[in-house]
């Protein structure tokens, strides 16, 4: 039972790793390349359409579908995804071709003007039928080539695509787009990448390019997801090339074969070539090219240069319609380096043939025997015939082998009756396997007797008894036709030290010297095993009175002209070449000139330093360019004139400066702090379609009540939009959704609280003053423009450098509260009731008058250096202190000038308020004398001003009847004591513009102001 129970198991593992498995391998088909041609029937085209593409992935090649009269089903196009050639459709009756997997046409090879996608002509004369759909619902790249539809009568949307968004090439030259002649129109794809992507990305944003390997689209922005790759497919990654054939080895600092090299195959890495195939470098192909020749490595088979011609095997004579070689059928053996057959020259074939019609063959056509290296069959070589200009068969120079396999009379070399030739010529023969040599009845030939024949027999049945009646060997002396003295005893096929079968010295590219360049000359040489001469290295440097190398190897030198890299010489060090494991190579020459590794971690030599220096100033050069790009898009957007939508003619302003963002155009970074309203972040802007990254604060608003949604734009926000100000905080943009996004310009000082409880110490009349002025007037362009604020505080008032400050938060209450502008206080009742003005507390009721109100408060944080006002009481308590009369104490800075305009803003009758306009002039009054209204101790010793001692009667409280008038005698009363307490003040003038610490000392002023004091 166990037994059975693991056969079921092993049964079960194997059906679930058999899917796994197949879905790895990609089904690759061999496309066609017949143009308009037809093969047979329709029924047998179709069928063999069928049969080849069947579950087919990627076509190796031209997807060629023509002159099909018939609807038939083409369901099985469905799973092609990719096609590397061109795809012709033709000549067709069916109405849809279902391609709707394909993504990505190559364009490798292309039909008629350099088009991949052509389709013409595909309907009836008469009748309905017709193409109507091409499908093609995913075909996102076509990377070479153009696009050509037309003349299809019934094919709609397909040829009004925006091809321009396919078709990579913009050359219009090369990758053409003809589209005409086809049904109705309707445009379906559209551009939608940001344009810093290659073209291709999953998304509108920046972020969401594709990787740039990636062809026809990806759905994320690594290499491995991609649905198709732009160059090669490496285990499912995209890469611009498959791992090399050879890599650099540090041990034997040579370039190597690397064991886990792969092939391109197609747009594939593949680590074998498929059957049928072999390798040429690093690709699979069908057949060597024609420089190279297919031979066995390692059990694979390859292509290897040739070395000159090329192994070609040619037809010789002996046939009946083929005796000899003559004038008709010489051009047959250009570049021939084996002879099949025999090679006979006949009287009729020199001479010619009337008989025949041949003209007589010219001498010089005989030269395209020169590359013969091999001749092979019957009678073999066999001349009876030559033309009398040549003395010699020196065409056959460079003839190695003669192999007599079937010979008739045995002879395998046969020159008998030639008059003309003096000497043989046949330098390069070494071998004769079979046969007899027959030479006889050549009146002139010499240098024939100095051959020793036996060391070129390499059969059995050879014998010398057919040399006979040529010139005799006495007169060959005595007309000096005797071998070169640099020929060895084995003797020579002609005269020259080129002739020779073998050297008594040395020999150099086949011709005998008397020796090499081993000590001077160039290049320098070294005697080889045979007595060659053989060059060195050309990195070899040249010794005098010494060998300059053991070897034709860069190893093998005695020393390097330029560097040492292990035991080889090398023109340069190692640079970027491939290494193991993917890594590249990089070597500097020290001062002995060997080539080093480049340290990982340091770099101390003036090369790596160089390198250093160069990569740093790009840096800072390409910092500061994105510094000024950057710069240039947050001036671009920040003071953008545009509107996004026009306001009513009743509204103040004629554009809304603000934008509405998109929630991904949004990056919060951190928390600043949460308010009554919502919670502000440090965060980016990103615009959509550019790269920059503009620092913004975001604030988030929510209403926890459900009362209020935000997924609209509503007029008061194109009203914030619409304020510039440059003492307000301009409202960039807003990004509406379930909570609304206030996106604003971010004060990177804070807020003027904080900047004024941190800085107590540093702060002067002059800054203080100049702030209230600033403030004044931003809630005066408030005002103007029909904004209440209602939540001015020192906290909402931002700083934007030292001496400028801009209002922030305007206008956010009326977005949670739009109808009934209401508060809500209890025991949890937020802080910013003690800001508020006593009619918005108790009649809910918010004005211009009652910011007034916030703005005295505001004036009072500022002065007692961020101070809490009330802080002694609890929120729900303040509304019936100030019933009582009871204000804010007096700062310890300031004169009565400066508290009365305070008590100004906190008066119960909301007319009798100064307006922001007269606080403004107040203010800018006071800057001018800034020692004269505010007294800071430690600015004293500045000014040398002299100034009479007061009583300091410190002030808790001001308890005034609000409810009565200020009456103009107190008020002038007032005026007039603090005229008269300040008359001994000499204070140079200071104005307000210049934003400049004041010079100068002031004087406190205590009042104590009881109710009887306002009858």
């Amino acid at each position: 039972m166990d037994r059975l129970q693991m056969s079921v198991l092993c049964i079960v593992i194997l059906t679930c790793l058999q899917p796994t498995s197949s879905q790895t391998q990609e089904v690759v088909c061999t496309g066609t390349q017949n143009g308009l041609s037809s093969t047979g029937s329709q029924e047998n085209q179709y069928n063999l359409i069928k049969n080849r593409y069947t579950g087919c992935e990627i076509i190796m090649g031209n997807l060629e579908i023509t002159q099909i009269e018939t609807d038939w089903d083409f369901s099985f196009l469905g799973t092609i995804r990719e096609v590397t050639g061109y795809i012709l459709i033709a000549m067709n009756h069916f109405r849809r071709l279902p391609l709707e997997q394909l993504r990505v046409i190559r364009g490798n090879t292309l039909y008629d003007r350099g088009f991949a996608l052509s389709v013409f002509y595909n309907y009836p004369k008469e009748g309905s039928n017709g193409l109507q759909h091409l499908g093609l619902t995913y075909l996102t790249e076509i990377l070479e080539g153009g696009v050509q539809i037309v003349n299809n009568r019934f094919l709609s949307y397909g040829p009004w695509v925006n091809w321009d968004d396919i078709v990579r090439d913009r050359d219009r030259a090369k990758a053409p787009i003809d589209i005409q002649y086809n049904g109705q129109r309707g445009q379906l794809t559209k551009t939608v990448c940001a344009p810093q992507c290659n073209g291709r990305c999953f998304g509108t944003s920046p972020r969401d390019c594709c990787h740039i390997e990636c062809a026809g689209g990806c759905t994320a922005s690594q290499d491995m997801d991609c649905f198709a790759c732009r160059h090669f497919n490496d285990s499912g990654s995209c890469v611009p090339q498959c791992p090399q054939t050879l890599i650099y080895n540090k041990q034997t600092f040579q370039m190597e074969t690397n064991p886990n090299a792969k092939y391109q195959y197609g747009s594939i890495c593949v680590s074998h070539c498929p059957p049928h195939f072999v390798v040429d470098g690093s690709s699979c192909v069908s057949a060597c090219p024609p420089d190279k020749k297919e031979v066995e490595r390692s059990g694979q088979r390859q292509c290897e240069l040739c070395g000159g011609l090329c192994p070609k095997a040619c037809e010789g004579t002996g046939p009946e319609h083929r005796q000899t070689v003559d004038s008709s059928n010489i051009d047959s053996f250009i570049n021939c380096t084996k002879i099949q057959g025999s090679l006979h020259f006949l009287v009729t074939g020199i001479l010619g043939d009337d008989y025949k019609n041949i003209p007589p063959l010219d001498p010089k056509k005989l030269e395209v025997f020169r590359s013969v290296q091999e001749i092979t069959g019957v009678y073999i070589l066999a001349i009876q015939s030559w033309p009398k200009e040549l003395s010699d068969l020196s065409v056959f120079s460079s003839l190695t082998t003669i192999q007599g396999r079937s010979l008739h009379k045995r002879f395998s070399l046969m020159v008998m009756r030639v008059a003309s030739i003096t000497s043989l010529g046949l330098r390069s023969l070494r071998e004769i396997s079979d046969g007899n040599v027959y030479l006889s009845h050549n009146a002139k030939l010499c240098y024939h007797h100095t051959v020793n024949w036996t060391r070129l027999f390499t059969g059995h049945s050879t014998s010398l008894n057919d040399i006979k009646d040529n010139r005799p060997l006495r007169e060959c002396v005595e007309e000096d036709h005797v071998c070169d003295p640099l020929c060895s005893d084995s003797g020579c096929w002609g005269p020259g030290p080129d002739q020779c079968l073998s050297c008594r010295n040395h020999s150099r590219d086949s011709t005998c010297v008397a020796h090499c360049n081993f000590y001077t000359g160039q290049p320098r040489e070294f005697a080889g095993p045979k007595g060659e001469c053989v060059a060195c290295h050309p990195e070899c440097q040249p010794q005098y009175g010494r060998d300059s190398c053991t070897g034709p190897g860069s190893d093998e030198c005695v020393m390097c002209s330029s560097l040492r890299d292990g035991p080889h010489c090398v023109p340069f060090c190692p640079s970027g070449v491939n290494g193991e494991n993917g890594q590249f190579i990089y070597k500097y020459p020290n001062k002995d000139s060997y080539c080093e590794p480049c340290h990982v971690n340091s770099l101390g030599v003036p090369a790596a330093l160089i390198v250093c220096l160069a990569l740093f100033v790009l840096g800072m050069l390409y910092h500061r360019g994105r510094a000024i790009r950057r710069k240039r898009a947050m001036r671009r957007y920040l003071k953008s004139e545009e509107s996004f939508e026009p306001l009513g003619p009743g509204e103040k302003g004629a554009n809304v400066h603000a934008r509405i963002l998109r929630a991904p155009e949004l990056k919060k970074v951190k928390a600043l702090g949460s308010g009554v309203f919502g919670t502000v972040h440090k965060g980016l802007w990103i615009p959509e379609g550019d790269s920059v990254k503009i620092p913004v604060a975001i604030k988030t608003i929510q209403d926890h009540t459900g009362r209020q949604t935000f997924t609209e734009i509503t007029d008061h926000m194109l009203s914030m939009g619409s304020l510039d100000h440059p003492y307000i905080v301009r409202l960039l943009g807003v990004c509406p959704g379930a909570s609304l996004q206030l996106v604003t310009q971010l004060s990177t000082q804070g807020s003027l609280l904080k900047h004024i409880r941190h800085h107590r110490d540093n702060l002067d009349p002059q800054r203080l003053l100049n702030w209230c002025v600033q403030i004044a007037k931003g809630m005066y362009y408030l005002e103007e423009h029909c904004m209440v604020h209602r939540n001015l505080a020192a906290r909402n008032v931002m700083l934007k450098n030292d001496y400028f400050v801009q209002i922030s938060d305007y206008g956010v209450a009326d977005l949670l509260y739009p109808d009934d502008k209401k508060y809500v206080y209890s025991n949890k009742t937020p802080i910013n009731i003690k800001w508020m003005a006593l009619e918005s507390i108790l009649f809910r009721t918010y004005t211009h008058q009652s910011d007034v109100w916030s703005y005295g408060v505001t004036v009072w944080e500022m002065m007692s250096f961020g101070a809490e006002p009330y802080a002694s009481m609890q929120p729900q308590d303040v509304p019936s202190v100030l019933e009582k009369g009871e204000r804010l104490s007096q700062p310890h800075i300031c004169t009565i000038d400066v508290y009365m305009v305070m008590v100004k803003c906190w008066m119960i009758d909301e007319n009798i308020r100064p307006t922001f306009k007269e606080l403004a002039n107040d203010f800018i009054r006071m800057a001018r004398d800034p020692p004269r209204y505010l007294v800071i101790k430690r600015y004293e010793h500045r000014s040398g001003i002299k100034r009479k001692k007061h009583s300091n009667i410190k002030l808790k409280k001001v308890h005034v009847n609000f409810n009565l008038s200020l009456s103009v005698s107190l008020c002038l009363s007032l005026s007039l004591t603090s005229q008269s307490a300040s008359a001994t003040v000499q204070a140079g003038s200071v104005e307000y513009l210049p934003m400049t610490p004041s010079s100068g000392e002031g004087h406190h002023f205590p009042l104590r102001i009881s109710r009887n004091n306002w009858h």
